[in-house]
């Protein structure tokens, strides 16, 4: 896996976005930061890219993105399916993918 880089200006508004929804807790996962729900992340910041774990309709959307794929931390054609990475071109939508990936972890951790 390489080594995660983001830029201090992604760092700040993925900090922003994760510490605005109430019941997120900054973690780590695969050494990118994170945000957890329960324990289970549900959104990460892989260098300026953000990914997010959604399904349905959320999923649908954020796949078709331009520059939008699913996420595949370890370069290896393994990508994770629930998870797509949404490159900064599309920040306006990070907020509500975010919000649509908390509430979907959440539920899916009763």
């Amino acid at each position: 896996m390489d080594k995660i880089i983001s830029t201090p200006e992604a760092e700040a508004a993925f900090e922003k976005i994760g510490n605005a929804i109430k019941g997120a807790e900054a973690s780590r996962m695969f050494g990118m930061p994170c945000y957890k729900v329960k324990g289970k992340a549900f959104f990460g910041l892989y260098n300026n890219d953000v990914v997010f774990k959604l399904t349905g309709d959320p999923h649908k959307e954020a796949l078709a993105l331009k520059g939008a794929k699913l996420f595949d931390p370890s370069g290896m054609n393994r990508p994770m399916k629930q998870w797509v990475q949404v490159p900064p071109a599309h920040k306006s939508k990070f907020a509500a993918f975010a919000t649509e990936a908390f509430n979907y972890v959440k539920k899916e951790t009763k």
